[in-house]
């Protein structure tokens, strides 16, 4: 695909990134290469809790974190806990304050709550199933796993057709949570709303953003500050990934969404 050459002239040392349709995936640079996800890591643990949920063990409306918020809460940035410590800053529900705080405190209660190490729950529930051979957690579940792009293109390739849960659990799962809530996009801004499901961000009108505008407002994923992206756009039933060694920055604010563009221009004339 020639969308994909972009990355070549990224200001980063190493990329690669893939476009994934229900034909398959075409890549560009080392599918092999281990990349650090940062936030592209949420997704990764939301899938396993989503599992959690479907074999019992956990409830998306079950207590947990902070007093008066849920699972679900955590899962859409709406418990209440500030972004990096588990100090309440709101009442649950009350405000979309995005949190990798609130994503640790959802793996310590996947470990409560099911009795396995939440790095040996994700690897056993998310990464084992799908064949993602190099993807590890390695720290916060907010912000420290790692993966190659071959791995995060068997992800996006469960997102178009999930296996692991049904089909109508990840249509719940990137619907809009708690709508109306206002909150601030890392990078972006304040966004009114500011829309999540659980776990993935869905784009609906949100300006500026990370993703093209061209994509849907149906568009859910998520974008690291190591450099890193995941979309899907369920209106198209295509996906997009780019994995770099380049911290989030102003280059990628004007490189992504003219890639994401870019992509969809092209599938659209191969669809």
């Amino acid at each position: 695909m020639r969308s994909l050459q972009q990355i070549q002239h990224w200001p980063v040392e190493n990329a690669a990134a893939a476009v994934v349709t229900a034909d398959g995936a075409a890549t560009i640079g080392d599918t092999d290469r281990v990349f650090r996800l940062a936030s592209v890591t949420k997704p990764l643990v939301a899938y396993a809790t989503l599992v959690a949920v479907e074999e019992g063990a956990v409830e998306l409306d079950q207590p947990a974190g902070p007093p008066g918020a849920t699972v679900r809460h955590l899962l859409a940035h709406t418990s209440g806990v500030a972004f990096a410590t588990p100090d309440v800053i709101s009442a649950p529900g009350a405000r979309r304050i995005y949190s990798s705080a609130g994503f640790e405190l959802l793996a310590d209660f996947l470990t409560e709550s099911t009795g396995i190490e939440f790095p040996r729950y994700l690897r056993e529930a998310v990464f084992e199933p799908l064949g993602m051979k190099t993807a590890i957690l390695d720290g916060s579940a907010g912000h420290a796993a790692w993966a190659s792009l071959d791995d995060l293109t068997r992800f996006a390739t469960e997102l178009l057709t999930p296996e692991l849960i049904s089909r109508q659990t990840l249509d719940d799962a990137t619907t809009v949570q708690f709508p109306g809530r206002d909150g601030i996009l890392p990078g972006f801004g304040t966004q009114r709303p500011n829309d999540w499901g659980l776990g993935f961000e869905i784009r609906d009108g949100k300006t500026p953003h990370w993703t093209g505008s061209s994509n849907s407002g149906r568009t859910y994923g998520h974008f690291g500050q190591s450099g890193t992206f995941l979309w899907v756009d369920p209106e198209i039933k295509v996906a997009a990934i780019a994995l770099s060694d380049e911290n989030f920055g102003d280059w990628a604010r004007a490189a992504w969404p003219k890639f994401s563009d870019s992509v969809i221009a092209e599938t659209h004339n191969t669809l």
